[in-house]
Order: C-alpha cells, then structure tokens, then sequence
C-alpha cells in the first residue's frame, strides 16, 4: 500500500475543496467484513487529476459524477480520478471491507466473558480509507453524516447526537468541518451511563461485562469530566463545539484514548476491574483532560500537515496536567508529570532517533515517518517546552495567543508559524526566537550549579549551562532544621534567567541547592559537592513532592550517564523511599529500580542481590502500612513485592491464601501477577494457568493466562508461543503483546538464548505481514531486552543496516538497541572522577 507523502497532500490541497461525506456501513455481515458505501461531494479549483484512498475486500463499484469508475483501476490502496473538470463532482464508491484485530481501522472484539461483540474505529493517522473511501489527509477537512445497520440489540455511537431508527439503522447527526481521521463509530450493546450539563448530553460507555466497574467509578468519571469542561470554558473564548460528548471505554486499544470529536475512546482498562491507586485515578482525570483539550486543538484548529503532530499533543498534554491539576481534587499532576512523562521524553531526546519538537517539513516527508512522531518528545517534551513557555511570557499572555488562534482558525488548519504569529501577537516577547531555540532544536540542556565564596563572606551561585536554550528556572536554597530533627526547609527560591549574565548572591550557604526547583523547565540537572552531601541523608527530608521529584529525576539521570553506579541509586530507595508518601514519587522509583536498574543495568552476577534490596524496600514498605491508613501506598509496594521476588514461597502463600497477610485481598490483577512470577519461576505449571483462566475467563484473564504460559521455562512453551507470535498470525494486539511479555525474563537467559539470532528477522517478516500496529508491538514488546550483550547489538544493527524494516519496527529497534548500548557503557563504566554527578572523586552514593 502506498503512504501519502507531503508533496502529493499539497498537491491534492490546491486541487480540491471536499465539502461532505455522507457514509453508509452495515455491521450485520458476518464476523469477517462489512459493508460500505460512500458518497463524497467535492470541488475542482482546476481542471486536473488525483486519487482517492480506499482498501477494501472488494471494491463492487465506484462512478464519478453518474459515470462508473472500473474498480480494476485500483491500484494499491489508490483509485485514480482522471480528468476533472473544474467545479462540483459527486463520487459514489460501494466496498466490502475487513475487520481488524489489530487495532487499526474497525477493530472487532468479541468479549470472552458474555459473548458479546464490539466494534470501534481507530482512524489516525490513515486508516480511515480502511472503512470509507476519503481524501485521506488532515487539511480536507468535511461534513460527515454516517448511517449504520447494526444488530437490533446494539447501540451506535458516533462524533453527533445517534438516532435509533427501524430494522436496525442508526443515523449520526451531521458534524461541523473536521479532518478524515477523526470521522468515528463505536457500535455494540453498550453499558451507558448518561447525564446532560449545559444543556450538552454527555455519556461514558464500556462492555456489559464491565458494567458494575463503570457504574462504580461513573461519578469520579463524570465529576472530572464535567469539571475540565467548565475550566476550559473559562480559558477558552470559543465554546465547545460540538453538539455531544461520549466517552468510550473500548477493547484491546492501542493508544491511550484518542479525541475523536464529541467520541471519545479510551482503552477500557481505565474501567478498573480490580484495586487501584490514586495516582492511578490521577492519571484517568489526566487523560480525560487531555482529551478534551484536543477538541479545540486538534479538532476545532488543526494541523495542516504531520510535521506539526506536536501542535495536538504538546498542547493537549500540558493542558491536561494543568486542568486537571487546577478543575478536580487531584491537585499534585504535575509530580506525576515529572517522575513519570518527563522521564519518557529525555530517554527520547537522547537517542539518534531524536527529531525537534517542530521537525522541518523535510524530515516528516509522508504520514510513515509522521507516525513516528508519536514519541516522548511530541509529548512530554513538548508539554516541558509549553509549561516553560507560560513561565516566561506569563499565562494571561500565553492563553491570549491561544485564543486569537482559535479564533483565526477555527474549523480549518493551521502551521507552526501560525500558532507562533497568534502568540506573538499577544506579547512584546520574541516568540519567533523562543521558538527557534525550544522547538526546531534537539536534545536536553544540563544544568549544574557553581557555588563561591566571596570576599565578604557571602556565596553566590552561578549556574554552568550546557547547551544552547535560554530557561527560566527556579533555585531552591534549603537549609538545616535542627530543631525539628534535622529536616530541610526551604529558605527562598532564586528565579534565575539562563544564560546568567552574572552570579547571584545568597548570602550564607545554604545546605542544598536544587536547580529548576518547581520543574518548570526541561532539562536535566545535577549538585554541587556540599548539596550532594546533604541529600545522601536529606532527600526524603524535603518539604515537597515536586522537589524530590526534581532530585529523583536527577538521580536517574546520573544513572543513565554513567554518573552514578546502579548500586548507589538502590542504595537511595532503600534508604529514602521507606519515608516517602507521595505515591507517584515510590511507583515511578521502584519501577525505574526494578525494570531499569536491576534488570537492565545491573549485571547478572549482581542482579540477586539488587533484587534482594528491592524486595527488602518493598517489605518495610508493607510493614509500614499495616494500619491499613495508606492502601494505596501498601498496594505499589505489593506490586513490586511479587515483581522482584527471587523465592517463590511467600507469593505462592499469598496465591493460596488469596490474600497478602494484613492484605489486601487478591483481586484478578493481583492474582495474575502473582501467578506470572510464579511462571518465571517455573514454581507454576500449565494446570494452575488453566484453573485461573477458569476462575477468570474474561478478556484481562485471556491475556494473564498467554502471559504466564509463556513465561514458562520450558522448551516447549517457549516453542508455542514464539509459534504465535510470530507464525500463526491468530493474535490479536493484546494477545499478542500479552504473550511478548511473557516470552523473554532475565532469569531464562540460557533456554531462549538460541532464539535471540532468530527474533530480529522474524521481527520484520512479521511487521511486513500484520502491519505498522503489530510491527511496533514486536519492536516495543517482543524484543529482548534482556540480552544485554553485545552478540545482540551486532545483530541488531546489522538488521537495520539492511534496510528491510517496516518504518515503525525500525523505529523501535533503532531506540532498543540505543538502550542496549547504553545500558552495556552502564556496566561497564566507573563513575569516579570529575564526571561524577557533584564533581566529587568518588561518589560512591547517596
């Protein structure tokens, strides 16, 4: 199939003015392929040709303007229009098309647990044409109006108001102007909870088997839904501007959520079937939030071209932590951000992989690269960059721009120079140069702070910047409280403006200096030697959770250069996180510990023993909690209590039991973790696994069951799943990823060693076969990650070298194997000397 490259969009752009789609589906066809029938209503500007995008079953039938198409033109997924005239054409296209179960196009599932059968559309960034013919692009934008023929039991949801009319026909009201691969439907016999605010209905929708789950969680779902809208009200003069809102909660979805106007879907494990944390909620809101924010940017005002992917989910990525921080009860998201997104976009900047903010219009040359850009940097970093654009031109400015760009644009397209005109327009700053040095550059700045001594006693600090971007940035000073048991209390915080054009006083020293204190900008930091002195024994001892965040963030960093060893930072959870409250602070340390830390940059010589110290955390941790005052905290700590245990007998205890003594109780998650390390501990066996997926036949229990048999240490499990993964094409994408997960362990390395040589050409016939989805699940998840030897860098630079990978497995193996170099230079490099992270000679921890 052919992608759509820049120059053709453009070309078509000037071409054609595409005023509506009216899209006729019928779903009663049969478990294989449905039906569907296009009309499209489109301009000429000149007479010319171009192409339709479509890739259907069967194509019964295609006529332009009342004179039929011969369906033998269709070459690819492209049905050649030749000889336009200008002005008006009408295009009639009748197509049989397959269902997906990988998550791309109509995605059918039927659900293990009732039966029942849903489907959804997943339409960015082109698979649209896998439901409808269309002008596959974001800048043609349309009207949609869709009929759907469905089973009499279910219900249709779409981006308008659904009306249920005779024999099973569903009518979505007409939407206003949006781009192709927003057009959405979801149809099944939906469990719906409705309610109507500002005269808006809005609703959430999940599975019949996952009814009482919703119905549990609708009110914090609503209350937080119901909470962004007004907020984004208040900072938005544009009202929302669609003429519904459903939220979807839908199987076996690749992405987060997706912002389908006035639909919403998410991936349903946001329906929590079994306990959670509140950082785990706070996350939901988020999304929620970032949802929502895509309605004005992205779907009210969007991008022209997928260079500019980041103008979507920068945006709605810092907006959702800011709503949601400032509309519900989750006030400390931007922790979160931190210890968690933060993380993901430095990895992200810091591989050869990397690409600006804004790439150049040459780097994204068709919607193969673009899909790429859906990255730690188009997110996180780039939500970084916005939350340090507001710390400098100040928000009243910054929403101001935001407006006048909507305003401009709204139901059409905009670039980058537009957004940065809109803003520009709204400030006597230089936006344009701002823009230059966050957006069009790469990497990550570090910042390290030089403390002296002047003449008259005083210190100042002058902060060493390496790199090219100007920050505005916050110093924390903190000093001693002996009195209330040698705590640190913050004394002042130091704004700073980057580059310094001189230092700044103090006054006395301070104990400590955090540098971007308050994180409000991107870009990795390190201590000088005295407040490396004081954290070894004060990290926990800080006053504020985005502060240790800061440090944590810091601590990582070092790691990951080679700063600091493995060992030290362990050594820092150990000693710490036994004292920290803040939940996101001790699932995004532990997990760093574990998955990082241990399994990766540890040897394997030393692995038993930073296990051990996990496991050690973990335990004072649930001692800690026995009171049953923080659940949440207890919970994280049982998690990865049964993550890295060595020694199956306390967890086979607690599998028997049913519950963790002083709990809590094992809920299904609980249980199929517990079983899975079980698994890789070969202290489980094939009828356990059976007798679970007994007890818990649903979707989730069919995924726990694919991960543990194959984390089994047995040949012959392993010969079957590496057969489905990468043979028998029967997986669906969560089964798929499921069975990955389970396939390679750190503790297995000698029973899959001969499979490693196997996987990288496996890899890519497969991605060849399924497609981008399953591509980038075989790069992400089935990689094995845990070979960390240099017999896999060979091979898997050899494999790219051949220059026979699908875009997104290259993509993925490209950024595997950056974190297998670096995680070898890990292993094998001496932190000592000057490089260390304080300038001491020997940092031998925290």
């Amino acid at each position: 199939m052919s992608v759509l490259t820049r120059d053709e969009a453009q070309i078509r752009a000037r071409l054609l003015d595409v005023q509506a789609y009216e899209v006729a589906l019928d779903l009663t066809r049969g478990d294989e392929t449905f039906d569907s029938r296009t009309v499209i209503r489109f301009t000429a500007r000149a007479d010319g040709d171009t192409f339709v995008e479509l890739k259907p079953a069967t194509l019964r039938s295609a006529t332009l303007d009342g004179q039929p198409l011969d369906p033998a033109a269709l070459d690819g997924n492209r049905l050649p229009l030749t000889g336009l005239t200008a002005g008006p054409h009408e295009l009639h296209i009748d197509t049989e098309m397959r269902y997906s179960r990988t998550g791309e196009g109509m995605h059918r599932f039927t659900d293990p647990t009732d039966g029942e059968t849903y489907l959804y559309t997943q339409l960015c960034m082109d698979d649209a044409q896998r439901v409808f013919a269309n002008f596959d692009q974001p800048d043609l934008k349309a009207t949609f109006a869709f009929t759907v023929t469905a089973p009499p039991e279910w219900t249709v949801l779409g981006n308008g108001i659904s009306h249920r009319g005779d024999n099973g026909t569903w009518t979505i009201a007409e939407t206003p102007r949006i781009s192709t691969y927003l057009a959405a439907i979801a149809a099944g016999p939906w469990h719906s909870i409705r309610t109507e605010h500002r005269g808006l209905p809005f609703a959430l929708h999940c599975r019949r088997s996952l009814a009482p789950h919703l119905d549990a969680d609708a009110d914090e779902l609503l209350t937080a839904t119901l909470a962004c809208y007004d907020r984004y009200h208040e900072k938005f003069e544009e009202p929302y501007p669609f003429d519904s809102y459903d939220q979807a909660f839908v199987p076996e979805f690749n992405a987060g959520a997706m912002e389908n106007p006035g639909l919403v879907t998410f991936r349903d494990e946001f329906v929590y079937r079994s306990a959670v944390t509140d950082t785990e909620r706070q996350t939901r809101a988020m999304v929620v939030a970032h949802e929502m924010a895509h309605m004005w940017f992205g779907n009210l005002v969007t991008l022209t071209w997928w260079d500019d992917i980041w103008l979507n989910e920068s945006f709605a990525e810092y907006m959702g932590y800011q709503v949601c921080s400032e509309a519900t009860r989750f006030t400390d998201t931007w922790t979160d951000f931190g210890v968690v997104r933060k993380g993901w976009g430095y990895d992200a900047d810091q591989r050869p992989s990397t690409h600006p903010v804004a790439p150049a219009p040459e780097l994204v040359p068709d919607t193969a690269s673009a899909m790429l850009n859906f990255d730690g940097i188009s997110y996180a970093k780039g939500a970084s960059a916005l939350r340090q654009l507001v710390a400098w031109l100040g928000e009243k400015d910054f929403l101001t721009g935001i407006n006048t760009h909507f305003a401009r644009h709204k139901f059409a397209n905009a670039t980058l120079a537009d957004f940065i005109d809109n803003l520009a327009s709204a400030t006597e700053r230089d936006v344009h140069a701002w823009a230059d040095a966050w957006l069009r550059t790469t990497g990550v700045d570090t910042l390290r702070p030089h403390i002296d001594q002047t003449t008259d006693g005083t210190t100042t600090l002058t902060v060493e910047r390496h790199g090219t971007r100007p920050h505005r940035i916050a110093a924390g000073l903190y000093d001693h409280d002996l009195a209330a048991g040698d705590t640190l209390v913050l004394r002042t915080r130091v704004e700073l403006d980057l580059p310094q054009t001189e230092p700044h006083p103090l006054g006395r020293r301070p104990a400590l200096v955090v540098l971007n204190d308050g994180d409000l900008t991107y870009a990795k930091i390190r201590f000088d030697p005295d407040s490396w002195n004081t954290l070894k024994t004060g990290l926990s001892a800080l006053p504020e959770p985005l502060t240790r965040a800061v440090v944590w963030n810091a601590l990582r960093d070092c790691v990951r250069d080679g700063e600091l060893p493995p060992a030290a930072y362990l050594e820092a959870a150990r000693a710490h996180l036994p004292h920290e409250s803040d939940l996101a602070l001790v699932q995004g340390v532990l997990t760093f510990a574990t998955t990082q830390v241990a399994d990766r940059y540890t040897t394997p010589e030393d692995r038993p023993a930073a296990l051990a110290t996990v496991t050690d955390l973990c335990r004072d941790i649930i001692r800690r909690t026995e009171d049953g005052s923080q659940p949440g905290l207890r919970l994280i700590a049982v998690r990865h209590y049964i993550n890295a245990a060595a020694q199956p007998d306390t967890i086979r205890d607690w599998f028997d039991s049913g519950s963790v003594p002083g709990g809590p109780e094992l809920d299904p998650e609980l249980r199929w973790r517990i079983l899975g390390r079980l698994a890789v501990l070969g202290a489980t066996d094939d009828d356990v696994i059976e007798a679970e997926l007994l007890h818990d036949p649903s979707a989730t229990g069919q995924e726990g069951a694919a991960r543990c048999r194959a984390a089994l240490p047995d040949p012959e499990a392993k010969r079957r799943a590496w057969h489905d993964l990468f043979e028998a094409d029967t997986l669906s994408n969560y089964l798929f990823t499921a069975t990955a997960q389970g396939f390679w362990q750190p503790e297995q390395t000698d029973l899959v060693r001969h499979y490693v040589p196997r996987y990288f050409e496996a890899a890519a016939t497969l991605a060849e076969r399924r497609g981008p989805a399953i591509g980038d699940a075989a790069g992400r998840y089935a990689f094995p990650a845990h070979a960390i030897t240099e017999d896999t860098l060979r091979l898997g630079r050899e494999a790219l070298a051949a220059d026979t990978l699908s875009p997104s497995l290259h993509r993925r193996l490209a950024d595997q194997l950056d974190d297998l170099a670096r995680a070898l230079k890990v292993r094998t490099t001496d932190p000592s000397g000057p490089s260390g992270p304080s300038g001491l000679s020997s940092p031998s921890g925290v």
